[in-house]
Order: structure tokens, then C-alpha cells, then sequence
């Protein structure tokens, strides 16, 4: 067996395994949470805090000029070279343009407040609440540059870490607050949580690295470069975060803000819960990436490794999550929210997707090529808006998740092929093989949902789930051992 390099499955399994058990922890606090505030809230409250969540991203995204994705890649090289000076000399140039991005984002969320009321909520005047938020995007801005300094430096498990604390301070804080006072603490908790959180970061961040910040014309200018390479992840960002904050808007127009209740929980769920799986991708992945940015063979090997290991993990997850939903989802929320039961069965498909999408789209971000990554997350953030809003208008919630499924897999394919064509990426046939073997687990899960009922449907569920994870697990002891 050869040493354990960056790019094999040894390595990329221990630190998905590391962040994939710290994960575990953060996915059981925060159904705990969702719990609790489910029943004190219920669908109308999860979809206001929903609501209220995407306009703060909106804000954040275009204003944060990506110094979180762009300082990352810049100080990943300083590290690789082990240049202790320059290193020190760019986090505190990282630092002084996250404090910037603070005060520029405070101050946009306020001066948008009034939009944000009227495209948001048909009913009452909720400017306040957006002007009592500007806070949160100011203390995101600086959380953003601390956490990516210490994904640069590779400390991992400070990471893993600070992400629990981070979900269990929301659930302490949070939870009092909504018991106490309702949906009226909902603007509170939103800022107390993120100055906690910014608190935990700092002081992880600080130990490493003495705070220091110059905001004089020399500082400003080496961030330069930083700078112009993260604006057109704003753009991205702006995109994304528009998509979400545009469908919801629709939803709670068109629809009802319990519906809109119901639509993210499906979504929270797949994407949030079942995607935290993904976590190591961007703690880990990205910066060995980045390293290998100028060498394609290599960089090929790393990108398709973690496809593979994301196949094999997820697809075990996909058929448990089909199988065992009618019962966790009354369990974990309220008996009010079973009708997110079947959405969620069709959605958690697109972590199939998710499992190639995130690796490939990467190479963008690795090689600091911020055009083509703003190209392909419009491509998916426009297609999105249109199928949701026309799946919704032709079936409902259940049109709107069909389609967000049928977008997740044609931006897959889409960035496979837009990766190969710019940067000369080629996918394996490996990673094409293991995803035909894998994907019948979930279809004959989704299968026994729709045909079987009582004892039959928890019996063939459990052997389907026994078997995808038997596979898993072979697979990926085949993979180690040949390494």
C-alpha cells in the first residue's frame, strides 16, 4: 500500500470522517432544535424565519465581496509554502477588508430595508425587522474572514470543533427566547446566535493568529487582487442567494407563508441536513485543490476521488432518508408538518446529483477562474427560479420539488461538461459505474413507498438500507487497500 497522499481515498475518508462525525452531531442538535421550534412556532413561524434567512444572505452575498472563497485560495498558497511573514502579513490584510465588508453590508441592509418589506411580505410592515438584522451581516462579514483563515491553515479539527458550538449555542439561545415570547423573539435570536458565533470564531482564530488590522493605503492595496477575484463570486453569490430569496417570495405571495413552511423544511432536510455530508469539501477538498490548481493530472485524480467517496457515502443516506421519513418527520417536527413527508422523498434524489455537482464546480474556485464559476452557478440559479416557479403552477409543492430535482441534475451534467471544455476535466468511468450501482437502492426504496405499507414496507426498507451500506462499505475498503 503506498503513503497516504492528499488525493486518496485514506486521507479524503479521514477527514470526511472527521467532519462527517462532528456533522452527525451538529445534524442531531439541530433536529433538536427544528424540534422545539416546530411546535412553539409551527409552519408559519419556519416559514418567517426562512423568509427572513434568505433576505439576510441576499444582503450578505452581495456585499461580503467573496473574501470567505477568494482569501481562501490566496492564503492556501502562503501556506503550502510555508512563509510564515507573508502569511501573517495577508491575514491581517484579510482581516482589515472583512471589517470593510462589515460595515458596508450593516449599512446596505438598512438603506434596503424597504425594499426588502415590500418584494418579501403582502401583508404588515416588517422594515423594522430587516433594519434590526443589519447587525447579523455586518458580524457574518468578519465570521466569514476568521473561518477562512483557519480553512486555509488546515486546522481541521479546530473547524470541526467550532461548528459544533456554533449549533449548539442556536439551540440554547434560540429556543428560551421562542418558548418565552413566540415568533416575536425570531429577530432577537437571529442576532444574538451570530454574536455568539462570532465570538466563538474569534477567539479560535485569534490564538492562531494575534488580531491585528491597518486599514492604511498599502493594506488596502494588497487585498487588491483578493478583492477583484471575489467580485464575481459576489456575483454568484447575489445569484444564489436571489434564486432562494425570489422563490420564497413567490411562495408566500402566491401561496402561503405555511406553505412556504412546508417547501423549506423539505428543503432544510435534503439540502442543509443531508448536504452537511459535504462539509469536508469545503474545510478540506478546497484547499488541497487549490495546491494542485496548476497540475490538471492531479487535480483530475483529487475531483474524481471525492466524487466517488461522496456517491458512497450519500447513497446510504438517500435510502435510509426515503425508508424511515413517515416516521422521523412527525417525530422531528409536528404532526402538522406530515405533508412534507413525500416532498422530501423526491428531493433527497438530488443529493445523487450533489455528489458530482459540488467536487466538479470546485475546479473554478481552485483556479481562481471566478467567470466560469459565475457562469455555472447562473446557469443553475436561473434555471431554478423558472422550473420552481412553474413546477409550483403546474402541481403544487410537489411540481415545485420534481422540478428543483430535475435542475440538480441537469446542472450536474452541465458542469461536467463546461469543467471538460475550460479546464480540460474528465470524469471517470469509475464514478459513472458506481452511481449506476448505487442509485437502484434508492429507487427501490421510493418504490416500497409508493407499493407497500405496514410490516412489509419496514422489512424490505431495512434489508434495502442494509445492503446499500454493505456495499458502501466494501467498495470503499476495496478502494483503500488498492491505493
Amino acid at each position: 500500500m503506498s503513503r497516504e497522499t492528499d488525493h486518496s481515498y485514506r486521507h479524503i475518508l479521514k477527514y470526511t470522517g472527521i467532519f462527517g462525525s462532528v456533522q452527525g452531531i451538529n445534524i442531531l442538535i439541530s433536529l433538536v432544535r427544528s424540534k422545539l421550534v416546530a411546535v412553539l412556532l409551527g409552519p408559519d413561524g419556519m416559514g418567517l424565519i426562512s423568509l427572513l434567512n434568505s433576505s439576510i444572505k441576499l444582503v450578505s452575498d452581495s456585499t461580503n465581496l467573496g473574501i470567505g472563497i477568494s482569501a481562501v485560495k490566496r492564503l492556501s498558497l502562503l501556506y503550502e509554502q510555508e512563509d510564515e511573514a507573508r502569511m501573517r502579513g495577508e491575514v491581517s490584510v484579510v482581516r482589515s477588508w472583512g471589517l470593510l465588508t462589515a460595515l458596508l453590508g450593516a449599512v446596505v441592509m438598512v438603506a434596503a430595508s424597504p425594499f426588502l418589506n415590500a418584494v418579501s411580505f403582502s401583508w404588515g410592515d416588517h422594515t423594522l425587522h430587516y433594519v434590526l438584522l443589519s447587525p447579523v451581516i455586518g458580524m457574518m462579514a468578519v465570521t466569514g474572514a476568521e473561518l477562512a483563515i483557519l480553512k486555509a491553515t488546515r486546522h481541521l479539527r479546530q473547524l470541526a470543533t467550532l461548528s459544533v458550538y456554533n449549533v449548539l449555542c442556536a439551540l440554547l439561545l434560540s429556543v428560551p427566547l421562542f418558548f418565552l415570547w413566540g415568533a416575536s423573539a425570531i429577530v432577537p435570536s437571529m442576532v444574538l446566535v451570530a454574536f455568539l458565533q462570532l465570538l466563538l470564531t474569534c477567539w479560535y482564530s485569534w490564538r492562531l493568529f494575534p488580531y491585528r488590522v491597518s486599514f492604511s493605503r498599502v493594506t488596502l492595496s494588497q487585498g487588491r487582487v483578493m478583492v477583484v477575484l471575489g467580485i464575481a463570486f459576489v456575483g454568484a453569490g447575489i445569484l444564489g442567494s436571489g434564486s432562494e430569496f425570489i422563490i420564497r417570495s413567490y411562495l408566500n405571495n402566491v401561496a402561503s407563508l405555511g406553505e412556504l413552511g412546508f417547501y423549506n423544511t423539505a428543503y432544510m432536510i435534503t439540502m442543509t441536513y443531508g448536504g452537511m455530508l459535504f462539509t469536508a469539501l469545503e474545510a478540506d477538498y478546497y484547499p488541497r485543490l487549490s495546491a494542485a490548481q496548476d497540475n490538471v493530472r492531479e487535480s483530475n485524480l483529487i475531483v474524481n476521488h471525492q466524487i466517488e467517496v461522496s456517491l458512497l457515502l450519500v447513497a446510504p443516506l438517500v435510502t435510509f432518508s426515503v425508508i424511515s421519513l413517515p416516521l422521523v418527520v412527525p417525530l422531528l417536527f409536528s404532526p402538522a408538518f406530515n405533508a412534507v413527508v413525500p416532498l422530501t422523498q423526491v428531493l433527497m434524489f438530488a443529493l445523487y446529483a450533489r455528489a458530482f455537482t459540488l467536487p466538479v464546480q470546485y475546479i473554478s474556485l481552485a483556479k481562481g477562474a471566478s467567470v466560469s464559476y459565475l457562469l455555472v452557478e447562473a446557469f443553475y440559479d436561473v434555471t431554478v427560479v423558472v422550473g420552481v416557479v412553474l413546477g409550483h403552477h403546474v402541481h403544487g409543492l410537489m411540481g415545485a420539488m420534481v422540478a428543483l430535482l430535475a435542475v440538480c441534475a441537469l446542472e450536474s451534467v452541465f458542469s461536467c461538461f463546461y469543467m471538460h471544455y475550460k479546464f480540460g476535466f474528465l470524469l471517470a468511468g469509475r464514478q459513472l459505474k458506481t452511481l449506476a450501482k448505487v442509485l437502484p437502492f434508492g429507487l427501490a426504496a421510493y418504490v416500497c413507498t409508493l407499493c407497500l405499507e405496514g410490516w412489509a414496507y419496514w422489512l424490505v426498507g431495512a434489508a434495502l438500507v442494509a445492503l446499500n451500506c454493505q456495499f458502501s462499505y466494501k467498495t470503499m475498503k476495496y478502494r483503500i487497500h488498492r491505493d
